[in-house]
């Protein structure tokens, strides 16, 4: 049995390679190949082509509202410190009003936290909400006692908020900001899949058509036939299919428009503007609150509010109510700075935290409105965008699937045809 096998395995191998050499062999080995990489590639169109819809999906329903919401995480904390900073400044018993605004921002910050994170299974997200879990609630206790000595009238009430700010600062806020960053990352990844080729998909069509062209090579040497229609379909079918993949991507990439100019990278680019526009309200409010040399933080505020004014100009323009709100701030907080360094710190604090219409507060109180209605706007053409995109690959999965289908089945009745010519 030891010696018979091989010896059987060895026959039937040359038995293989003698009927390949015949005109059925050759006949039937077109055939096979040419189904397999039908069959192949149109469960590879599938595949890819149905990915790229369930990514718009992901997009839509996951990716970008986790990512807004990372945005609006930072900008409840940083609310929260400038709020708690203004209450300090308004000195004794601060209004309700400001004290709302401050238990209102903690809320959002907390609302932000729960819903940016949510499923998150990564270890660095994972990290990032221990220590933000960790620490908001060392915070607010550090808040509550600079409150309790301001109201007594006791100046170590000042040393609290300097440390409270100090952790927002060095921890809370650049904890928010990573995550932002990173839940960005996640949408520009899932917008680059959408509009990526199907490399793999495109390789087996082409060389189906390839397989296609060879066939009929050799039925022709063969069977001196110039054409055979079950092979002539199946090229036609394949190279619908190769169209249709590649221009659905194109159109579906265009839709999502991922470019400098793309609404993808402007609202980044706004979320951007609006944690630079938060971090400049805390260099303002921050530095009265110290009341000693303000210079570093005369220099913090001027590189934020210009790397702020650089990223206005490059995305909404600079005739926009976003950058008039910032020019306004800027003037307003000019006035601030005069009186600080005139020693009346009274008019200064009044310049900061006041509500009056040329006041700094009211002044970046129009320009985060405007910086929100512009980020909304710009959020609302990236999910239309995607939303398009889905559309634009529409069926194709299924499409793509059904033509390989047919296109296996033409050159399977096209070959058989000319086999049971040798039968």
């Amino acid at each position: 049995m030891g010696v018979r096998l091989p010896a059987t395995v060895g026959k039937g191998a040359l038995w293989l390679r003698r009927f390949a050499a015949t005109t059925p062999g050759a006949i039937g080995a077109v055939l096979v190949i040419t189904v397999v990489l039908c069959v192949f590639s149109g469960f590879m169109c599938a595949d890819q082509l149905s990915d790229k819809i369930t990514r718009r999906y992901i997009v839509l329903e996951r990716t970008e509202p986790l990512a807004y919401a990372a945005q609006s995480l930072y900008v409840a904390l940083s609310a929260a410190d400038a709020s708690a900073a203004a209450a300090f400044l308004s000195g004794g018993i601060e209004s309700p009003e400001v004290r709302g605004r401050y238990q209102q921002s903690l809320a959002d910050a907390a609302g932000a936290l729960a819903e940016a994170t949510t499923g998150a299974s990564d270890a660095q997200t994972r990290s990032i909400v221990a220590r933000v879990s960790a620490d908001l609630p060392a915070y607010t206790g550090l808040v509550e006692a600079a409150r309790a000595n301001n109201r007594q009238g006791f100046p170590v009430g000042s040393a609290y908020l300097r440390e409270a700010s100090t952790l927002m600062q060095n921890s809370l806020l650049p904890n928010a900001e990573q995550l932002s960053e990173n839940r960005f990352a996640a949408v520009r990844q899932d917008q680059d899949d959408i509009g990526a080729l199907p490399m793999k998909s495109i390789a087996l069509l082409l060389s189906t058509l390839i397989a296609c062209g060879v066939g009929s090579a050799v039925l022709l040497r063969r069977t001196n036939r110039r054409m055979n229609l079950g092979v002539a379909a199946c090229a036609g079918a394949t190279a619908v299919v190769l169209l249709w993949s590649v221009i659905a991507t194109l159109v579906a990439a265009t839709d999502v428009d991922t470019g400098k100019s793309g609404a993808s990278t402007r609202f980044e680019t706004l979320a951007q503007a609006r944690i630079l526009a938060q971090q400049a309200r805390s260099d303002e409010t921050l530095q009265l609150i110290t009341r000693g040399d303000i210079t570093a933080g005369e220099a913090d505020f001027a590189e934020h509010t210009a790397a702020l004014g650089d990223r206005l100009a490059s995305t909404i323009g600079p005739d926009s109510a976003a950058a008039q709100a910032l020019s306004k701030w800027r003037t307003g907080h000019g006035r601030q700075k005069d009186a600080y360094e005139a020693a009346n710190y009274p008019a200064a604090v009044a310049q900061a935290i006041g509500s009056a219409p040329d006041n700094s507060a009211t002044r970046f109180a129009d320009l985060d409105g405007a910086l929100r209605d512009e980020l909304a706007q710009v959020r609302k053409e990236l999910r239309d965008g995607v939303d398009s995109a889905g559309g634009s690959l529409a069926f194709s999965p299924s499409g793509t699937l059904l033509l390989m289908v047919v296109a296996a089945s033409a050159v399977t009745v096209g070959s058989w045809s000319r086999l049971k010519e040798f039968l």
